[in-house]
């Protein structure tokens, strides 16, 4: 990872899809310890987490999670999410992607970062990541090809100007064991 003490670093973090890729790799983060890696990295300017929440369940799994990041120093983003019945499978399912939040923030904030850290896999914010890198904003881009499947789409990797494993970061932001 390169980084430069005065450079302005924002991190823009997928949520749902950072959690896949912790699933994957059977890792938990220390969002306390994240918070200090890159602090010491250079100058942490904003630290955003892109969420979406089922608004009927008052006790969401998330919620505690939700909480404690925006006491902590995160600047967290949600909306509602949306539980539908797939026609073709009959199965619950949820729907609240966040992408377009994220790709919004991340383009509006362009102009006082250097270095945006994207914590997502997902291939749609290709788009996003050369537009970033057209105003002059080194991208690099924190997900896992180490998991089963990869989470990590590898046209994201390539447009990245760095692409960072998690599951490499797991002695610096994984959670200790009890």
């Amino acid at each position: 990872m390169t980084f430069y003490q005065d450079e302005r670093i924002g991190l823009f973090i997928d949520g749902a899809n950072l959690y896949a890729a912790l699933r994957g790799l059977d890792m938990e983060i220390d969002y306390s310890k994240l918070l200090r890696e890159f602090r010491n990295r250079g100058r942490l300017i904003r630290a955003n987490y892109y969420t979406a929440l089922l608004q009927e369940h008052e006790t969401s799994p998330l919620k505690p999670l939700i909480d404690w990041l925006s006491y902590n120093g995160f600047n967290v983003i949600t909306k509602p999410a949306k539980e539908f019945t797939d026609p073709q499978t009959g199965r619950k399912r949820i729907k609240g992607d966040m992408d377009v939040d994220l790709a919004i923030d991340a383009l509006l904030a362009a102009d006082w970062l250097d270095h945006l850290i994207l914590f997502s896999g997902d291939g749609d914010f290709c788009v996003l990541v050369r537009a970033l890198q057209s105003k002059g904003v080194r991208v690099s881009v924190v997900s896992t090809v180490k998991s089963k499947p990869p989470i990590a789409a590898a046209e994201l990797r390539r447009q990245a100007d760095n692409f960072i494993e998690l599951a490499d970061l797991a002695q610096m932001i994984g959670r200790d064991p009890l």
